[in-house]
């Protein structure tokens, strides 16, 4: 397919040759929806249309769009110095940018290695978690728990851990080293609960049964999204990840925390762990590290973790085997420097709690909308899900998307439920503009 394209004087744009992830392609190309540019809280379509972004791009783009320091220091940064190694070579940047992410990460969470997505850092953790038990002298720690409807990315290992039987199914031979807890989603005692969940705890005590099912001795990590953003913002029940935290430390099982999505400010707090007061052993992060402006993930850990993979190698041999050429990019390091300044100086982590409560207040409001049948928020984070069409799962939500894109407002989907993660610059009278075009879509569509 082709379309003219404002942006390009001669010619048009062909639509053939991307094959979009996650996306019906054919669907897509036959009515596509393209974005052309961004500033702070809008993205605007090759025809000048204005689109409000309430979705933050992807989870990731918290400070808003192109904003003047972080595009700053990335051309700055692209005259300078466009690329260096960092296998046996070392640029200062990257050095600075750990530094600055070690300041706002969890006491003793301070040692971090870079990748370049989330996916690629779930696939470092299991990696590191791994590695530490070998390190440590139990090398019979190899089985890793995952969640039911966890989200961790697209790599093997992110794949195999996760929880989204659609990702899983075309693996099954190569799933002997994972076992899933159930996931946390009760719609018949939490609907419409604001913040986190009554009901739920007990569900931590599935970790306990899997890892006397498959011995201790043999199970090295248990990884969750503290929330679970990408299958629908999944709250915490109250007290859930406290006992997770206590089960893995009775049996010796590392605690991953997936905070690729509910990092750097979007609850309020920098991270979920210091909002849930749960410290885990590992987080992996990407998205808002450095406001998506060049690829960028990193896996936290504690000292001792760092510690024995690194000091327990003998003299001059690489203690961990793995790493990925773009890894601490001097671009992307720029752009992590200049992000984690802007949070600090505009005070974005503060601003998003301070905003928390207008967003609840009238996110909560649709209850009583057309097909509306849960609402759930945390932070600046909200999920509003819809009763199914019957006969056609999802196709409601899609149909809202579209309506809500049409209305100039961006939102997203994962099946009938519609998710929202607005910049951490948002304003209330978007808020309220974002929820008015849901309402008036959701009340319009059959």
């Amino acid at each position: 397919m082709k379309l003219e394209n404002p942006n390009a004087p001669a010619g048009t744009l062909t639509l053939d040759h991307f094959w979009m992830p996650f996306t019906a392609n054919r669907q897509f190309k036959a009515t596509p929806r393209l974005l052309a540019r961004a500033k702070d809280m809008h993205y605007w379509t090759p025809d000048g249309r204005q689109v409000l972004d309430g979705t933050a791009g992807l989870w990731c783009v918290n400070a808003g769009h192109c904003r003047e320091p972080i595009v700053r220091a990335i051309q700055e940064q692209a005259a300078t110095m466009d690329f260096a190694p960092t296998f046996q070579m070392g640029h200062p940047l990257i050095f600075e940018a750990a530094t600055a992410v070690a300041k706002i990460l969890p006491k003793g969470m301070d040692r971090l290695f870079f990748t370049n997505s989330g996916s690629e850092a779930v696939e470092s953790a299991l990696k590191i978690a791994l590695a530490y038990h070998r390190a440590k002298g139990e090398p019979t720690r190899r089985m890793i728990i995952g969640r039911e409807r966890g989200y961790h990315g697209t790599n093997f290992g992110g794949t195999l851990v996760g929880g989204i039987p659609g990702n899983r199914k075309l693996y099954a031979g190569m799933m002997s080293s994972f076992d899933h807890l159930r996931s946390t989603h009760d719609l018949n005692r939490n609907a419409y609960s604001k913040g986190m969940p009554q009901h739920g705890c007990e569900f931590a005590m599935e970790l306990e049964r899997l890892i006397l099912l498959h011995d201790p001795s043999n199970v090295a990590a248990v990884i969750v999204e503290p929330m679970a953003g990408s299958t629908g913002v999944l709250i915490p029940p109250q007290g859930y990840l406290q006992k997770l935290r206590a089960i893995a430390d009775k049996y010796g099982v590392l605690l991953i925390f997936d905070e690729v999505i509910s990092g750097f400010g979007r609850l309020g707090a920098p991270f979920a762990a210091d909002l849930f007061g749960v410290k885990p052993d590992i987080m992996t992060l990407a998205k808002a590290i450095n406001n998506a402006a060049i690829p960028m993930g990193a896996v936290a850990v504690k000292r001792e973790i760092h510690d024995a993979v690194v000091n327990g190698a003998p003299d001059g041999t690489i203690e961990f085997m793995h790493g990925y050429t773009y890894t601490g990019h001097p671009m992307a390091a720029a752009a992590v420097i200049a992000t984690q300044k802007l949070y600090h100086d505009e005070h974005l982590f503060q601003r998003a709690a301070v905003m928390a409560p207008y967003f609840e207040e009238t996110l909560h409001a649709l209850r009583g909308t057309k097909h509306v049948i849960d609402i759930r928020n945390l932070g600046l984070v909200g999920g509003i899900e819809l009763e199914p069409r019957e006969g056609a799962p999802g196709r409601r939500g899609y149909e809202a998307l579209v309506g809500c894109f049409e209305a100039g407002v961006l939102i997203r989907v994962t099946g009938d439920i519609i998710a929202l993660s607005p910049p951490l610059i948002v304003e209330e009278e978007q808020v309220d503009q974002i929820v008015d075009t849901i309402r008036k879509v959701l009340t319009s569509i059959a």
